[in-house]
């Protein structure tokens, strides 16, 4: 069975720090050549004394360095989106130099003199607090048309809750297990769409797996199943009884139970109480002696009309002759 591990972001540091400053990229900027990424201001200061890659010494250029540089606006998402408070940490470092250079502030874009907002650029903090949606899951509806047309009993039911963006799923399972009054032996389990989600996922992984744009709640469904491994326990046992119940020769039909010697009236179930012997055609005597129940003579139920079967009385020595359609039949 695949097991999905979860990576660090220490392990992820040497893909996502700069080799000439020590410090997570800034403004990514990739060689062509070699393909190598460092932060904008400290590739361009080096490439002023030398035209050689810092960690390859492949030749950028032999002439002009700085037209074989591009910036790497996907390697600069995933670096913001990975480091907790890296964009805005950024940002404000901006505002706060072009506060004290205010002649600088008319060049660069919006993002350069740090006036983008996290939910702008769709970046989302452990900290922040993320609005959602959760819904039973109508299995019924798959496949169906767009969800503009909702019934107006469906949108009743859609609860509304703000969660910090580190809260995981497992945590949304538990709190919909309390408020519902769910028993374990039934499981909870937690959907995007119709795809489920793991334990381990934040709110903030979601929004960054499945790309939510922020132009309204968080949209989760539910839905509830009968625990598996209480489903296995209970046929391992059934199984142990189906068994047990072939130890002797096995009867045709839930009649020819009719007559067990407890005196127990017959269900829709085949399979006999563990302290009830099979009966079959052959008669065999009680293995401990009278057959009895809490000390007193059980008293066995009248035979199936139309069959032969035999019955055994509290002595347990001798069985019975029972008449099949008029005529004498003797079982021993």
């Amino acid at each position: 069975m695949h097991r999905t591990t979860r990576i660090k972001i220490t392990e992820l540091n040497p893909h996502l720090m700069c080799v000439l400053c020590g410090g997570y990229f800034i403004d990514a900027t990739t060689i062509i050549e070699c393909l190598h990424s460092f932060c904008k201001m400290c590739i361009v200061r080096y490439l002023e004394t030398s035209k050689y890659c810092p960690i390859c010494d492949v030749q950028v250029h032999k002439t002009k360095p700085l037209l074989n540089i591009r910036s790497d606006k996907t390697l600069q998402d995933i670096v913001y989106k990975l480091v907790p408070g890296l964009f805005k940490n950024e940002m404000k470092r901006r505002r706060d130099f072009y506060a004290d250079h205010p002649v600088d502030a008319s060049n660069g874009s919006n993002e350069d003199r740090g006036e983008v907002a996290d939910e702008d650029k769709r970046i989302i903090t452990d900290d922040e607090i993320i609005s959602l949606s959760i819904e039973f899951f109508d299995q019924s509806r798959l496949g169906g048309g767009a969800e503009e047309k909702q019934p107006k009993d469906q949108v009743a039911n859609k609860r509304y809750l703000q969660c910090p963006a580190a809260m995981t799923v497992m945590h949304l399972r538990k709190f919909l297990r309390s408020k519902m009054d769910i028993p374990n032996t039934y499981q909870v389990e937690v959907m995007y769409e119709d795809e489920p989600l793991k334990d381990y996922y934040t709110l903030m992984d979601i929004a960054y797996i499945y790309t939510w744009r922020r132009n309204g709640p968080l949209p989760l469904k539910y839905q509830v199943r009968p625990n598996c491994k209480k489903m296995k326990v209970s046929h391992a046992q059934q199984e142990g009884q189906n068994s047990a119940s072939r130890s002797g020769p096995e009867s045709d039909s839930a009649s020819d139970k009719a007559g067990s010697p407890t005196g127990a009236p017959s269900t829709s179930s085949s399979l006999p109480s563990p302290g009830t012997p099979a009966q079959s055609p052959h008669p065999q005597l009680p293995p401990h002696g009278p057959n009895n129940v809490n000390g007193t003579p059980a008293v066995a139920a009248p035979p199936a009309p139309g069959r032969a079967f035999t019955q055994f009385g509290s002595g347990g020595s001798k069985p019975r002759k029972v008449s099949l359609n008029g005529s004498s039949t003797s079982s021993g």
